[in-house]
C-alpha cells in the first residue's frame, strides 16, 4: 500500500491545505494528515479541535485519515508505515526551509518528501493570515470551509 503523510499544525485548516490533501489522496492509497502537537506553542484551537475540523473537512475522502503526533515527523511516518511526506509549496521561500527538512528526513530514516506546488488560488494563503483577517473583521470565507470560518469568527471576535 502506498501511504503518505501530510503534516502540519493546521491551526486552522485552510482551503490551501485541503487542496494539497485532496490532490495527494488521488496519488496515494492512503493519506494520513498528521497534526503536530507542539507543546512550546499555544494554538488558537486545541489539537483535538483541529483534528475534528480536519476530519469534517476531509470526510469526502475515503482514503484520508487524521492523526496527531509529537516528536520527529520521521518517527510518526515509520509508525504509520508511510514512506513519503507530502508538503505544499506556496513560494520559493517555502522551498528553502522545506528542502532542508526533506534532506534531514531522508538522512535520518529514508523517508522521501514530495513537494506539491500550491494551486495559484491559494499561493498567498496561510493559517496566520486567515486568523488576522478574521480577527480584524475581514471576510475569510473563501479561504476556509464554512464551518471553520464560523468557528474562527466565534473564537476571535468574542470580545
Amino acid at each position: 500500500m502506498r501511504r503518505a503523510v501530510c503534516p502540519g499544525s493546521f491551526d486552522p485548516v485552510t482551503n490551501g491545505h485541503l487542496d494539497i490533501i485532496g490532490r495527494a489522496s488521488r496519488l496515494f492509497d492512503e493519506v494520513i494528515v498528521g497534526v503536530l502537537i507542539n507543546h512550546s506553542k499555544t494554538g488558537l484551537f486545541a489539537v483535538e479541535e483541529r483534528i475534528g475540523m480536519l476530519r469534517q473537512a476531509t470526510a469526502a475522502y475515503d482514503n484520508v485519515r487524521v492523526e496527531s503526533f509529537h516528536g520527529l515527523l520521521v518517527d510518526f511516518c515509520k509508525a504509520q508505515g508511510a514512506a513519503v511526506v507530502i508538503k505544499g509549496l506556496r513560494a520559493v521561500s517555502d522551498f528553502d526551509y522545506e528542502l532542508q527538512m526533506a534532506q534531514m528526513n531522508i538522512g535520518l530514516s529514508g523517508v522521501e518528501t514530495l513537494f506539491m506546488p500550491t494551486n495559484p488560488l491559494y499561493s498567498f494563503l496561510s493559517s496566520s493570515l486567515v486568523k488576522d483577517v478574521v480577527k480584524w473583521g475581514g471576510d475569510a470565507s473563501s479561504y476556509v470551509p464554512d464551518f471553520v470560518g464560523e468557528r474562527l469568527v466565534t473564537r476571535l471576535r468574542q470580545n
